[in-house]
């Protein structure tokens, strides 16, 4: 029989690897078991199209990554993650040529709003230029541990966060201020005149003015790489390879920590139907693209962004989320697409580039879209087909295969909608816990929610913790 270990953690992705490096450098014994051959979860790369294209098949961008407070605490850098920040985070350009941008300069992207927008949004973002770090905490924190750093502040965030996207958009008069706060509302998978997607427009675009919207050098694998690297300094052990169906097919351990949807947490854990309230949103329907050149963008912006949105209208963009929540198929998706060899040269071979995009479809789509993605892409950079040396496609059903987690093609790991949106995976004093004392949840369908950020498992492994010190008093 092995010696009983202090924690298990099921799932290798950056919320379980979080969580195993939390615990392991406070003393506890930990070991990590994933059922993929690599780890990573959300935050891998992978050579997905021709050797030498090295593709993120999930996350590409992270301004909650660089963000993060659980990440500002380990020292990460000393394990190889270098962030490395485009001209521009984001663009989203128009037909006529145009774009607007969000950029690190609040000026910069209120004048690309026009001057009649301007003004709105510095008033918008202004109460919060320079708290970044306690607005982070708080933003990213879970409500039963403890009071906020900045309530004031928070408060104020809160009484515009928890409205609908369309009505803080109804500050502005203009379609280039109102599509692009539309498409950063639209990262949370849900119609932008849903409940708090003001606050996801909010979130992204105060993180672009504080901390940018970077990539990791070599790809999102870089972000996972470094976890495991300080954790085994720590003294953690990685398995990979090594699917669990049952939890007694694991070793020993004071507490098992589950970076897993809560519907796979239930089946190997014997919890019966403890999630069966919870629901799984809309899906991603995703193409990793090698090219033989840059992208021709239309928009001169778009051609130096990280990231580019594809909408170009709120309206467009708000019709596209709500058809594929309603279940239909996609007729003019919103895009969200980003360009990391832009910024890294380590992504492609010598002036070659790659190019990551997806759009949404309903949940468990078998449907192929990628002729109207690529129509989308056609639209704002004409030619761009003509680049396109292999493509990578993966629908919803390809998604779920690749990440467990991402139930239906959900890479959300849960819908954002109604009281789920903030209370999640189901209502209970700590989150993280679970009917069996010795069992949590530390994936992204706990608060704070998706994003490579690892908060939800700073707060899981906070939770265990707790429970392993009171077991041994």
């Amino acid at each position: 029989m092995p010696s009983m270990l202090d924690a298990v953690v099921v799932g290798a992705g950056p919320n379980g690897l979080t969580a195993a490096v939390e615990l392991a450098r406070r003393g506890f014994s930990v070991a990590v078991y994933e059922a993929m051959e690599t780890i990573g979860g959300g935050a891998r790369t992978e050579e997905l199209t021709l050797p030498g294209f090295r593709h993120d098949p999930c996350s590409a961008v992270h301004p909650l990554g660089i963000g993060s407070p659980a990440f500002a605490a380990m020292p990460l850098a000393r394990h190889g993650l270098e962030w490395l920040h485009p001209e521009l985070p984001l663009a989203h350009p128009f037909p006529d040529g145009t774009a607007a941008v969000l950029s690190r300069s609040v000026g910069e992207t209120a004048m690309s709003f026009g001057a009649g927008d301007a003004g709105a949004y510095r008033r918008l973002v202004a109460p919060y230029r320079g708290h970044w770090d306690t607005l982070a905490a708080d933003f990213l924190r879970t409500p039963w541990d403890g009071l906020p750093r900045d309530p004031y502040r928070l408060a104020r965030f809160g009484m515009t966060a928890l409205q609908p996207a369309t009505w803080v958009s109804r500050r502005f008069e203009g379609e280039k201020a109102r599509g692009l706060f539309a498409g950063l509302a639209a990262h949370a998978i849900a119609p932008t005149s849903g409940f708090a997607t003001a606050g996801i427009a909010l979130c992204f675009a105060l993180a672009a003015h504080e901390v940018g919207w970077p990539v990791p050098r070599g790809g999102s694998q870089a972000i996972s790489d470094a976890l495991a690297s300080y954790l085994r300094e720590q003294g953690g052990a990685i398995h990979t390879g090594t699917e669990v169906k049952r939890l007694d097919e694991l070793p020993p351990a004071r507490a098992y920590i589950f970076d897993t949807s809560p519907t796979a947490l239930a089946r190997i854990a014997g919890l019966g139907q403890a999630y069966k309230h919870y629901r799984y949103g809309a899906a991603a329907f995703k193409i990793d693209y090698a090219l033989s050149g840059p992208m021709p963008w239309t928009a001169k912006e778009a051609r130096t962004a990280g990231t580019v949105h594809i909408g170009p209208t709120a309206g467009e963009i708000e019709a596209a989320l709500g058809a594929a929540v309603a279940g239909r198929d996609p007729e003019v998706p919103f895009l969200i697409t980003a360009q990391p060899s832009v910024i890294d040269p380590s992504r492609a071979p010598a002036g070659k580039h790659v190019l990551w995009a997806y759009g949404h479809v309903p949940a468990g789509w078998e449907g192929d879209a990628t002729d109207v993605i690529e129509r989308q892409l056609e639209r704002f950079a004409p030619g761009f087909r003509d680049l396109v040396l292999a493509r990578a496609v993966a629908g919803p059903p390809q998604l779920a295969l690749r990440n467990a987690n991402y139930v239906g093609g959900d890479i959300a790991c849960g819908a954002f909608a109604g009281l789920q949106t903030l209370i999640r995976p189901k209502l209970a004093r700590v989150p993280y816990a679970t009917a069996h004392p010795a069992v949590f949840i530390c994936s992204s369908a706990t608060p704070p929610g998706p994003g490579v950020h690892g908060m939800s498992g700073h707060h899981a492994a906070k939770a265990v913790w707790r429970s392993l010190r009171k077991v041994k008093s």
